[in-house]
């Protein structure tokens, strides 16, 4: 079983893994002590690994929206995974893989939203000296991008919308994005920002041959934008998001 565990942790190393066995969903590890901390719930063990005990801490699976509330507002993110059939004593090892990435800024669970300011999931990107900031309300699918002038523009923006989450290019300047002790920043590889990319996947998303209608053109850094953060969402969940409809523009005149 922890072969199996160590396995599908390798796919989320930077994720708390929620495993489920039975009525329950276990944490090994690190994950066991960060949760058992976070949570105040107990901190046990399972077996032995290089002589050592393994760290281990679960929580009902009944009950765990409350928990993964908690986790997400301490800006975690929780990898579920499920088992995918009955467990049974001749069966052997019960096949599980993981269902649902759970981000601060991906949530659309009421069970799982502090507030509509805390669910919002925003994407920055620069070619300087223009700036680029994409934002996604994915629970009720308000869908914006702005270019800016300058960096002080665009963070101030940010300071602005305090999202949930934030997405930035693995070449970003990290040392000035700032932001809130509530923002989660992640970064992406910057191909993900990639123009014509986004184009095709934006296009995909909203069915149409082109984004003449959406009053793109002009705004090349904002269609990046904006295409890799509907990337970034459909890759970690494969999610469909038929909810999202449109794209809108920016200007500084709209607020």
């Amino acid at each position: 079983m922890m072969r199996q565990y160590l396995s599908i942790k390798a796919q989320h190393p930077d994720d708390l893994l929620f495993y489920r066995m039975g009525d329950f969903y276990e944490l090994f590890y690190d994950d066991a002590e960060k949760a058992a901390a976070l949570l105040d719930i107990t901190l046990t063990s399972r077996g032995q690994s290089a002589g050592s005990p393994v760290p281990m801490a679960g929580v009902p699976a009944r009950s765990a929206t409350e928990y993964l509330a908690r986790l997400v507002k301490a800006q975690q993110t929780v990898a579920i995974c499920e088992q995918l059939g009955p467990a049974t004593e001749n069966k052997g090892l019960v096949e599980r893989k993981v269902v649902r990435v759970i981000t601060p800024g991906t949530l659309t669970d009421e069970g799982l939203l502090y507030s509509k300011s805390e669910n919002v999931l925003a994407a920055l990107w620069c070619n300087s000296p223009r700036w680029a900031i994409a934002t996604l309300e994915l629970s009720s699918g308000r869908f914006c991008a702005q270019e800016f002038d300058h960096a002080t523009a665009a963070l101030d923006d940010l300071a602005r919308l305090q999202p949930a989450e934030l997405i930035i290019g693995d070449g970003a300047a990290a040392p000035a994005l700032g932001g809130t002790d509530t923002t989660t920043h992640r970064s992406i590889p910057d191909w993900h920002f990639d123009h014509e990319q986004a184009v095709t996947r934006l296009c995909t998303l909203f069915g149409t041959r082109d984004l003449a209608a959406f009053g793109c053109e002009g705004f090349p850094l904002a269609t990046a934008t904006a295409g890799a953060l509907i990337g970034y969402v459909q890759n970690l969940n494969n999610e469909v998001m038929p909810h999202v409809r449109d794209l809108v523009i920016r200007q500084p005149s709209d607020y």
